[in-house]
Order: structure tokens, then C-alpha cells, then sequence
């Protein structure tokens, strides 16, 4: 798979819900701030939600990986990027890189995801002309912009 995308970043704070008796973040928040900076980054490359649905796809994670690094705890902010590399089958990538407020990596989680055709309920052939199709700026996707 190739990488092309510019990534895209977000800055979370910790919230009280995200940490664990210890005072440091449950392994759950983790993917939470993943899935949070990947729908901000559809978001902002012009997606929209209710009309992926109405032409009848969906996203779906079929593999997930959290590699933990250094520990988030109460009062820290935590910067997540989001990098796509899309391949040339049913699957693409979606790479996160969590980094601390002091600038070290607490952890990295990494998906592999398709499109889901909502009716047959099998992975569309071709998600990155989906997903380039129905975003204003497809390069936060990691994927060629249209020309102008």
C-alpha cells in the first residue's frame, strides 16, 4: 500500500471518563481517540456522513492494532494524527500516531477498514474512488485531488 496522504491532526484533552481508577487513560480511550480524529479528518476532507449512506456504503474496521508506548494520564492532552495508504484491493489503512502534550508517542493504532455496500453486504471493489468521490478535499484522505 501506498501513503500519500498529508496528515491530518487533532488535539483531544483528556477527559475524567477516559481514565481508569490509576489516574491513567483505559486501553478503550485509546481506540476512542482514534476513531474521533478519523471522523474529524472525513469530516474536514468534505464527507459527509448522511450521503455515504443514502448511496448506500458504510466504513468498517476488519483489523485493529493499538501498540501502547507511553502512558496518557489526567490532565494531558493528546495530538492525534491520521494517515491513509490505500492499496489496489477491497482494504486501505488508516494509521494513527498518538503524542503526548510533552511531544513523546504514547501509542500507535492502526486499522485496516473497507467500504461496505450496505445492500450486499460485501466490500466494495474500489473504496478509494468512493471515498474520492464523495470528498471535497480527497487529499486528507491521502488520495489525488480533483482538478480544479
Amino acid at each position: 500500500m501506498t501513503e500519500t496522504s498529508v496528515p491530518f491532526r487533532v488535539r483531544i484533552p483528556i477527559r475524567v471518563s477516559d481514565l481508569d481508577p490509576q489516574l491513567h487513560v483505559t486501553g478503550s480511550a485509546y481506540q476512542q481517540f482514534a476513531d474521533h480524529a478519523r471522523f474529524a479528518c472525513v469530516t474536514e476532507a468534505g464527507v459527509s456522513v448522511p450521503d455515504f449512506l443514502a448511496a448506500g456504503v458504510g466504513p468498517v474496521n476488519l483489523e485493529l492494532n493499538v501498540r501502547y508506548l507511553r502512558e496518557l494520564r489526567a490532565n494531558d492532552t493528546v495530538e492525534v494524527d491520521c494517515r491513509w495508504e490505500w492499496g489496489q484491493g477491497k482494504t486501505y489503512r488508516v494509521e494513527h500516531t498518538l503524542t503526548r502534550g510533552d511531544g513523546e508517542v504514547a501509542a500507535t493504532v492502526s486499522y485496516v477498514s473497507g467500504l461496505l455496500d450496505l445492500r450486499t453486504r460485501k466490500l466494495v471493489a474500489d473504496p478509494a474512488r468512493v471515498w474520492a468521490d464523495h470528498a471535497g478535499d480527497p487529499a486528507l484522505l491521502g488520495l489525488p485531488s480533483r482538478p480544479a
